[in-house]
């Protein structure tokens, strides 16, 4: 179904009688994929808390050998980009196409600058040896090598699942950009670009977590 609104074409889908029903839905959908997906991050820092609670000066240690300025620059460029996300959602609820685009191009850049310095890090950990996996001698020197390794595999697991997420949320993004370049109707890439920005906020928030709870523990 179409119908007119400012000379704009409003594309409302079949089962749909309104374009605010259609949102809705579509809130509500995402809503429900984000609880099944703070489950999963819930039950992941559960086990990190009860185990940082018994081996707490292993896990500080470990901790200790992690890049946390690195990893705070990347916590202001995830953040920013968080930032331009909501700033494009604006853009493309006042027709403004040309501040939409860009801003979801920035978004997408900060993105992958994030997960590149991820990269440049994860590299740094495989040559000092801190990778409990790959085949390779573990080399830590510090207290009770073996409840750091046990911090490895938590930071390890929790930020790749992080990254995950990321990668999946920029290919989004980056299908919204192309589909969004004609402008055929405004209302669905605000539409769009708004679900987008709820999935990137619960992105945002999860590495905050991330952050403060394995570079930052026992600082």
């Amino acid at each position: 179904m179409t119908s007119r609104s400012n000379r704009t074409t409003v594309i409302i889908a079949h089962q749909f009688e309104s374009a605010d029903q259609q949102l809705d839905a579509d809130l509500l959908g995402m809503w429900l994929f984000l609880v099944t997906e703070l489950l999963l991050f819930s039950g992941a820092f559960l086990a990190f808390s009860v185990y940082y609670h018994q081996y707490s000066e292993a896990f500080s240690a470990a901790a200790g050998e992690l890049h946390w300025l690195l990893a705070g620059f990347n916590t202001a460029l995830l953040l920013t980009s968080g930032l331009t996300v909501a700033l494009a959602e604006q853009a493309a609820v006042e027709n403004n196409r040309r501040a939409t685009l860009g801003l979801l191009a920035l978004t997408i850049a900060l993105g992958l600058a994030f997960l590149a310095l991820k990269g440049y890090e994860y590299h740094s950990e495989y040559r000092a040896g801190l990778i409990p996996f790959l085949d390779q001698p573990f080399a830590f020197d510090g207290p009770d090598p073996i409840h750091a390794m046990l911090f490895y595999n938590f930071y390890f697991t929790l930020t790749g699942l992080h990254a995950l997420h990321m990668i999946i949320g920029l290919s989004a993004m980056g299908v919204i950009l192309v589909s969004g370049y004609r402008w055929r109707d405004r209302h669905r890439v605000a539409r769009q670009v708004r679900i987008a920005g709820l999935y990137w906020a619960f992105v945002d928030i999860v590495w905050v977590l991330v952050y403060t709870s394995l570079y930052l523990v026992g600082r």
